[in-house]
């Protein structure tokens, strides 16, 4: 209710000013002020990768680039947040502008190009937080400069493995270019080896983030190679380059899209890795979830946990809560005693 009054003077602001104001306001806002998150139920819990997530919404990567507010958004009610993409080294990314809302389609265009602080002061961070309940994953990266961006990954895994829930391998993001070839099936391969041999004794789970857009021989490649390695998870999807018919000024912005125009090439896609999968691996259903609607159709498709970024810009800081509370009914009304019970149901 009170993020519907304040959007219209939020929305006036530049997007990238409003998002650093979003994570001023998290840091330095008491936790009673925070949205009230809901009452645990052991029916929306899951068991993924050897993780207890208590329930299947997540924060997705891009909001939270270096660690500031991940237990102020478990509060608001997310049953995870994953922080990042962080890299070895700090980088600015690319120019600015390079976050725009496009709200008439209620999406996002970004063109950030990984800007983060650097893997020392999200380590930092992260030592601080050492000790404290909760699921928290680590989006890692590589720097658009690097001259070899395995040893990158490789890297960014010894330093956060042993501060991380998860550690999610982005090789999808559409700004940083050259990175999606890190998906060609060879490339993939070495860097999953380069990731899972780096991880050392900590054995931190290691979740793939991949693109939308994929053509099928990509897809059965990466499932097989995914199944190979015994990877914790497939995260299904990053932003999409494609671009649906859109109706903001801003469509024709370079960068990475999301929000809703994502959510049925997001689906399709998450379908097209479970058909690959057979199911043998758990899926995290990502793009274009802005209800409890989408997050249960994501799950019955096959998704075990999903993550939003984007619908938050236009619902606010409550949107994980109130999608949590409005999953019971749906389960209820389809005959379902547990999200578990229902993945990949449909």
């Amino acid at each position: 209710m009170v993020y519907s009054l304040l959007r219209p003077l939020i929305f006036r602001l530049d997007a990238e000013e409003a998002h650093g104001l979003a994570l001023d306001a998290l840091k330095s806002m008491p936790s009673a002020l925070l949205a009230s998150p809901p009452r645990p139920e052991p029916a929306l819990a899951m068991e993924v990768a050897g993780l207890h997530f208590p329930n299947p919404v997540g924060m997705a990567a891009g909001f939270d680039k270096n660690g500031e507010v991940p237990d102020a958004l478990l509060r608001c009610g997310f049953g995870f947040a994953e922080l990042g993409s962080v890299t070895p080294l700090p980088q600015h990314g690319n120019p600015k502008p390079r976050l725009f809302r496009l709200a008439e389609d209620r999406a996002v265009i970004n063109r950030m190009g990984f800007n983060n602080e650097g893997a020392d002061a999200v380590e930092a961070r992260m030592k601080r937080r050492a000790g404290r309940p909760g699921i928290v994953g680590i989006n890692i990266g590589a720097n658009k400069d690097s001259t070899d961006r395995i040893a990158d990954y490789a890297t960014m895994t010894r330093i956060m493995a042993p501060y991380a829930s998860y550690l999610a391998v982005n090789i999808s993001s559409p700004n940083t270019p050259g990175l999606r070839a890190l998906q060609d099936e060879g490339a993939l391969t070495e860097l999953l080896d380069a990731v899972l041999a780096a991880r050392g004794t900590t054995q931190v789970p290691v979740f793939l983030k991949v693109a939308p857009d994929l053509e099928p021989a990509d897809i059965d490649a990466i499932a097989r190679i995914a199944l190979a390695k015994r990877l914790g998870a497939l995260m299904i999807s990053n932003t999409t380059i494609a671009r649906p018919a859109l109706a903001s000024k801003h469509r024709g912005e370079g960068g990475g899209l999301s929000g809703a125009p994502l959510k049925a090439m997001a689906l399709e896609r998450l379908r097209d890795f479970r058909k690959a999968t057979g199911g043998a691996i758990p899926l995290i259903g990502i793009g274009g979830i802005a209800t409890a609607e989408d997050a249960w159709e994501r799950i019955r498709a096959g998704a075990s946990l999903v993550q939003l970024y984007s619908a938050m810009v236009y619902e606010g800081p409550g949107i994980a809560a109130k999608i949590v509370r409005g999953l019971p009914a749906l389960m209820a009304r389809d005959g379902f005693s547990s999200i578990a019970e229902a993945v990949g149901s449909e």
